[in-house]
């Protein structure tokens, strides 16, 4: 079970396994490549932002699911292509003026150990990498990514 103090100054999710299932539509010669959102997840980034919780996204790659939660929930932090995390979530917590050890992490996959090793509450998808499952104070949530994982956080969060 995901335990989650109230005076969280931020979350930030990485996409792909996490908000994501972590597969890839691929089209027939027809054009870009698709992912799918859980709406769970998507009600669950909006009941953060109506609670008070600023939600940011962080991912290695670009596309249009990022797009449209951007859009939709109008969300000030949102860096796609990106290949140090450090250095972008390094630059939220100046430009916010946030506490690190009061910001929740949400990744999945190699790319999102150092961070989660840097933030006062990392968090893991179910499926995710052995590897980040072994990092000091992770938690870990019972659903997998894309499957009502952030939701769950959030859930958790608010109750």
């Amino acid at each position: 079970m995901i335990n989650l103090p109230k005076d969280i100054e931020y979350i930030i999710t990485d996409n792909d396994g996490v908000l994501t299932d972590g597969f890839v539509y691929i089209p027939n010669k027809s054009g870009d490549y698709s992912k799918r959102l859980n709406f769970k997840d998507v009600m669950g980034i909006y009941l953060a932002i109506n609670n008070g919780y600023p939600v940011g996204i962080i991912s290695g790659e670009s596309c249009g699911a990022i797009d449209y939660l951007q859009d939709y929930f109008s969300l000030e932090e949102v860096h796609t292509d990106v290949r140090n995390k450090k250095e972008v979530l390094l630059g939220i917590i100046e430009r916010h003026n946030l506490n690190i050890d009061k910001i929740a992490y949400i990744g999945d996959d190699i790319n999102d150990y150092e961070v989660l090793n840097m933030v006062g509450y990392p968090i893991t998808v179910k499926n995710s990498i052995p590897k980040l499952k072994t990092i000091p104070n992770i938690q870990i949530t019972e659903n997998d990514g894309g499957f009502g994982a952030f939701r769950e956080i959030i859930d958790a969060l608010l109750d």
